[in-house]
């Protein structure tokens, strides 16, 4: 198959060499000879080596026995024309595999690589954060809760079940986020001094006057919720009287139905009928149980008024029917003007007025048989937020009042602190109910004393008998329990249930003498409040219960995932690196493990756990790679390059890995990320100046591949670097003015500018701020311009390119239009607003769309370059003086073997046709050294665009400054990365290791913290200020591209990292370089002036290209994934710490989404930068085809 070709071809226009080739010869070219480049090859041969060969875009690879890798540049034609001429091997038939099959192993191996971390996490999350077993029992008026006779004084009244009841009706008003000190007159602290004056205090002023006018009829209790304070987990307990779990909070967005014994439930049974208005939540958790239901939706934090318009417009006509046993109505406008304004606002003072005017139109229409309860089902913090466990949102008011006397004693002086779920077993003996099965609440005794009667004896029996049924319904329970799960402290449990056997026997005794035992009762009552308190202390505390396998399979599958990417980051530049075999072995084991796992579980009767499965998976691919990979390549070197990390990049990783144990750090990580920002900058600064790499990266010498460096004068002094150090701490300072203050440091005050601009009450502050927002709009969109015109990639045709010149300037424009709008909402006309209304509907979504539109644009067409055709005299291009023979020195050589690519950048950057009457038609193309760079920076900017509408107005500021310290950074790291031409390429550890931290600091700078009460809702309704329906992966889309907006940004630019070096190699054209003393001396001309090629280097050798980017995907996965384990093992490790479901379990939870988006992110960042590479082959194989035709 192989032919020689050092005889005149019998084509004159091209000669075939097999195997799908071809070369195009020129002007009757005879002789042909191949220049070629390799470490073995000492002389140059006429002849066409026997191997297998692959395109590589500018050249042949093949691969001999015994070599490595030979290339094969050009072919010098050396007889025959006037002027000797460069050919090249051209690809006729189609593009062979081995360069796409290498492009697909690399992302087949980063997404396997990115599954073993899920698998870690998820087998970590299952043991960890774990739901409580729900039992499905049910309690009734059949089966009395324990052992013995009716309560005293409920046999033979109608009606009784477990206790007769003291009602017939109750409302029940949830004012959503009706945080205690809201119920609060407003108060001087101390005599002579004027009260305290605060939008929230003395709004509720008939609540306040009910209870100075008739103190035996109402009462306000301190109620405490159990944390989270997410509004479905507090209605499961005020419903169940059961303690939530941590996990259950991700059901707030999804709320299913209730399967747990509940209060809804018993009233249904009974007969009882239930009317329901307000929230919609309700209808998920209690489907088909209320008689009359007033739905309306829930999610818009920023509508005030519909829902609570709505109740209002049913509430009182419903209450005059008298068609309902339970009205509960569900007002949220306090809650949402909390999320929308916070606290302070004077919009919440408004709210609550209203919240008091619908308490005194309830209390006037209330009958002596009804029992009103207000109450709220969680506070709010300073900032109106709520999900955690602080005292501002663990507080909530809770009202109680009814036309008849309720209490025998007088108002305390200070409210009683209850906790919440006590309300359930009070409300079911009131109503003569059974207590839910499932509840550990405790009555609250103060209302079952015998008004009618006061006396010790009376009320003392009273409270005992209904202690002993919400007791004896307690220890029912935990003996079901306990039997069914093993959660439970043995040694408690059995304390407790001893406790309950005595408290039970002296009630029983004191029922057969119940005469003048006032002090014995008393000890009853103090007995049996102890056991149910201290049933609810051990269920606090076992219900954090753990899986210690699970939790320790996942940290060790998360480490071996790290420590297969450290390994593997360094291997994949060795030479005969080729990981695509390597992936059948994994995915053929990794199947046997889970099919093997499977059948064990289902021959052991057990039902398949996916979670399990996934891991099985992950054990069985890693395992038999990392011995395969060890005993090919990790037994050939040396010890000392398995931790190849540097001394200072490893002591920060130390530093970090170490931080995370400490509850204090992980509180203060927003103030300390920035510090170790800045001294990670100065770090590289200094070892800049250590090394002498002040100075822009320049092209080494490498000696194999005949190139040389160049010695011209250098173009920048040592304050290139100092420069680019001092104007990153800048920005690092100005985007910590953007800051959000955790609950645990009180004394910090978080930044005013992170609220939108609707909350600000002066009119020309907000105008100002709103033209610094457009401005930063405006500055961001022309920098981009500006650096793709100064790469003249803005003067491409593509459809990409157009988007950019057009497209993005109508995102600014609907963006700028979109902030003013919402910031002004509120003050439009009437007439206006349906329209302002429908406006803040479409401009979101159409900057969405756009943003979508130029995405795909930019995958069709990548190649962001300028072609220009021109017309010419006929002349031969070469990139060499005429030779009157083949060159005979090592110096010709030295200098033809570097041009070669400069010729090759002529006549592949245009279509080259001959014409009889014109001269041969040149084509040119701009820019081609930052086609690369160029799609990545569009990319970029169209995705940063939706997501900084999701963010408040001011946050476009902290955008502005997260692209400008990108740029410093970039130039920064490159300053002090070489350039080895054509490979191997690497990113250091310094540069990855920055990149993964300024992803951290920007996190913080957009105003989030690692916890669920600062989570921006409101992006939620960005779009879709309605809300969305029954939708629910839609909203937690929105929400979650707000959160991780920073995480996906620098995942999806971290090839940057990579292509920055080679596109700040030259900032202009310069003049070729010949060297001196040489026999080509006479034969160059210094005279014309070339291009420098960035990023084409890296089309030098793809094999390096694609292996450079897989050690780059490694390394960012590796530092993502030492977050990640660092955290797994301090939530394991301190699982019993007071703070774990405050700092680390959130920390975790945050962590792990977030390494999540970043690892998808990085995978479609090197995905674009392979669909650009693929783009460019592609291009440059169609101006060759059309060459030649």
């Amino acid at each position: 198959m192989c032919k020689s070709l050092c005889s005149t071809p019998k084509d004159p226009d091209s000669v075939d060499l097999g195997w799908g080739l071809e070369i195009s010869i020129l002007n009757g070219c005879s002789r042909l000879m191949p220049i070629i480049c390799g470490p073995h090859l000492q002389k140059h041969r006429c002849n066409w080596w026997r191997g297998t060969l692959h395109w590589v875009g500018y050249g042949a690879v093949y691969l001999l026995e015994g070599f490595q890798e030979e290339v094969i540049l050009a072919w010098l034609c050396i007889e025959g024309p006037e002027n000797p001429l460069v050919l090249y091997p051209t690809v006729m038939n189609s593009l062979p595999a081995t360069s796409r099959m290498q492009k697909i192993s690399v992302l087949l191996f980063l997404a396997w690589v990115g599954f073993l971390f899920y698998a870690g996490i998820a087998l970590f999350t299952s043991g960890f954060l774990l739901t409580r077993l729900e039992l499905t029992n049910h309690s009734s008026c059949q089966e009395p809760p324990g052992p013995g006779s009716l309560p005293w004084g409920s046999q033979g009244k109608p009606g009784a079940c477990w206790m007769a009841s003291r009602f017939s009706r109750v409302v029940l008003v949830l004012i959503d986020a009706l945080r205690f000190d809201f119920a609060q007159p407003q108060r001087s602290h101390g005599p002579g001094e004027p009260p305290v004056s605060l939008p929230f205090l003395g709004k509720l002023d008939y609540l306040q006057r009910i209870l100075e006018i008739q103190p035996h009829h109402s009462r306000l209790y301190q109620s405490k919720a159990d944390p989270p304070t997410t509004t479905m987990q507090r209605l499961k307990a005020l419903t169940t009287g059961s303690l939530p779990t941590f996990i259950d909070a991700g059901s707030n967005f999804a709320s299913y139905a209730i399967v747990e014994d509940n209060l809804i439930k018993q009233l249904a049974s009974a007969g009882r009928r239930v009317v329901f208005m307000g929230d919609d939540t309700w209808k998920d958790l209690f489907p088909g149980v209320f008689s009359q239901a007033f739905f309306f939706p829930s999610f818009n934090v920023r509508d005030l008024h519909t829902v609570d318009n709505g109740i209002l417009e049913h509430l009182y006509p419903t209450m005059d029917s008298s068609e309902w046993d339970m009205l509960i109505a569900h007002f949220l406008g306090v809650d949402h003007c909390g999320h929308k304004h916070g606290p302070h606002h004077p919009e919440m003072a408004k709210k609550l007025s209203q919240m008091d005017q619908v308490i005194q139109g309830l209390v006037e229409r209330l009958e002596n048989d009804t029992l009103l309860v207000v109450i709220g089902d969680h506070g709010m913090t300073m900032t109106g937020d709520h999900g955690g466990d602080s005292e501002l949102e663990i507080s909530a008011a809770l009202f109680l009042y009814s036309p008849t006397a309720l209490f025998p004693s007088a108002l305390p002086q200070e409210p009683e602190i209850v906790p919440q779920i006590n309300l359930v077993p009070t409300l079911a003996l009131l109503l003569g109910l059974p207590i839910p099965f499932g509840n550990i609440g405790e009555v609250m005794v103060e209302l079952f004393s015998v008004v009618e009667h006061p006396q010790p004896h009376s009320s003392a029996l009273a409270q005992a008998s209904a202690l002993h049924l919400n007791a004896q319904q307690v220890s029912r329970f935990l003996h079901t329990y306990s039997a069914a799960a093993q959660d439970l402290q043995i040694k408690e449990l059995h304390r407790l249930q001893n406790l309950f056997s005595k408290a039970s026997a002296d009630y029983q005794r004191l029922l057969q003498s119940p005469q003048g035992a006032e002090a014995a009762l008393q000890t009853v009552i103090t007995e049996l409040q102890q056991f149910l308190r201290g049933v609810r202390a051990m269920c606090i505390e076992s219900w954090a219960r753990f899986s210690l396998v699970r939790m320790a399979g996942g940290a060790a599958l998360m480490a071996a995932a790290c420590f297969l990417c450290l390994l593997v980051s360094q291997w994949v530049t060795s030479p005969g690196f080729y990981f695509c075999p390597l992936l059948l072995t994994p995915i053929a084991y990794g199947l046997a493990g889970a099919i093997v796992c499977a059948g064990l579980l289902t021959a052991t009767g057990l039902k398949p756990d996916p979670v399990v499965l996934g891991a099985m998976a992950a054990v069985g691919s890693l395992l038999p790679f990392l011995w395969k990979a060890w005993a090919g390549w990790g037994s050939k070197r040396p010890p000392a390059a398995l931790l190849p990390i540097p001394g200072p990049v490893l002591l920060f990783l130390l530093i970090r890995f170490a931080a995370f144990f400490s509850d204090s750090f992980v509180v203060a990580e927003a103030r300390a990320t920035p510090f170790l920002l800045g001294s990670f900058i100065l770090l590289l600064v200094a070892q800049l100046h250590w090394e002498g790499k002040l100075l822009p990266p320049k092209l080494l010498t490498i000696p194999r591949f005949c190139l040389s460096a160049s010695t011209g004068p250098p173009r920048h002094n040592g304050t290139h670097a100092l420069g680019l150090g001092v104007g990153l701490l800048l920005c690092i300072r100005l985007a910590g003015l953007f800051h959000r203050c955790p609950e645990e440091t009180p004394a910090c005050h978080s930044s005013p500018w992170l609220s939108p601009l609707a909350s600000m009450v002066g009119g020309r502050a907000k105008n100002l701020w709103y033209g610094a927002c457009v401005g930063a709009l405006v500055a961001l969109l022309v920098a981009v311009r500006l650096w793709l015109r100064r790469y003249s990639n803005l003067k491409s045709p593509e459809p990409s390119v157009l988007f950019v010149r057009w497209g993005l300037p109508l995102m600014v424009l609907g963006t700028a239009a979109y902030w003013a709008l919402a910031s002004g909402a509120d003050e439009a006309p009437p007439r206006l607003r349906a329209l302002v209304a429908g406006a803040s509907v479409v401009l979101p979504r159409a900057v969405a769309g756009l943003a979508a539109s130029g995405l795909m644009l930019l995958l069709w067409r990548p190649v962001t370059v300028l072609v220009k055709a021109t017309t010419g005299a006929p002349r031969t291009r070469t990139v060499l003086t005429p030779f009157s023979g083949p060159p005979t020195s090592r110096a010709d050589l030295d200098y033809v073997v570097p041009q070669i690519y400069r010729h090759m950048q002529e006549e592949f950057r245009g279509r080259l046709e001959r014409t009889k009457s014109q001269g041969p038609l040149t084509v040119a193309a701009y820019q081609l050294g930052s086609v690369y760079s160029a799609a990545m920076v569009t990319a970029l900017t169209l995705l940063a665009f939706p997501l900084l509408l999701l963010h408040a107005e001011r946050i476009s500021l902290v955008f502005l400054l997260l692209f400008l310290q990108s740029f410093l950074l970039l130039h920064l790291l490159a300053a002090g990365i070489s350039i080895t031409t054509p490979g191997p390429f690497t990113v250091p550890w310094q540069a990855v290791s920055a990149w993964a931290l300024m992803a951290t600091q920007t996190f913080y700078s957009t105003g989030h913290q690692p916890v669920f009460p600062a989570i921006h809702w409101h992006a939620a309704f960005v779009g879709f200020p309605e809300g969305h329906g029954s939708s629910t992966w839609l909203p937690a889309l929105l929400v979650g591209a707000n959160t991780f907006a920073s995480h996906l940004l620098f995942a999806v630019g971290c090839p940057l990292l990579l292509l920055w070096p080679f596109l700040c190699e030259s900032q202009g054209p310069r003049k070729r370089w010949q060297p001196l003393g040489s026999e080509a001396e006479s034969r160059v001309r210094p005279e014309e002036e070339e291009e420098p090629l960035m990023e084409m280097r890296l089309r030098d050798a793809p094999h390096h290209f694609n292996a450079a980017l897989l050690q780059l995907g490694l390394k960012y996965l590796f530092v993502l994934g030492i977050q990640i384990l660092a955290c797994a093992l301090a939530a394991s490790i301190l699982r019993r710490h007071l703070m774990v479901w405050k700092v680390f379990a959130p920390k975790f939870i945050f962590e792990a989404v977030g390494f999540i988006v970043s690892s998808v992110g990085l995978f479609l960042g090197i995905a674009l930068v392979m669909r650009v590479d693929g783009a460019v082959s592609s291009w440059f194989r169609q101006l060759v085809l059309a060459q030649q035709r």
